[in-house]
């Protein structure tokens, strides 16, 4: 079976950024924090998104409760 995963022929600027990180040399509890401050980062990213969808959609408990009963697995025939 064939990959569809493609390989990106160019970095990011992100990865750019971290790349000039390379020639220091941290601690483990360094390496620790920074994994923790990337993580808690891209964390408050998708909090702020998620508040976004539910204001725009006006989503509330009730839609969490109708989306437990959702099925939305499609049957597959045979």
């Amino acid at each position: 079976m064939a990959s569809t995963q493609t390989i990106p022929t160019r970095l990011s600027n992100l990865q750019i950024e971290l790349l000039k990180l390379y020639p220091y040399s941290v601690s483990e509890n360094e390496l620790r924090d920074i994994r923790k401050m990337l993580a808690d980062y891209f964390a408050q990213k998708i909090d702020i998104e998620m508040d976004q969808l539910w204001e725009k959609n006006d989503w509330n408990d009730q839609t969490i409760e109708s989306w437990k009963s959702e099925h939305l697995r499609s049957k597959t025939s045979k």
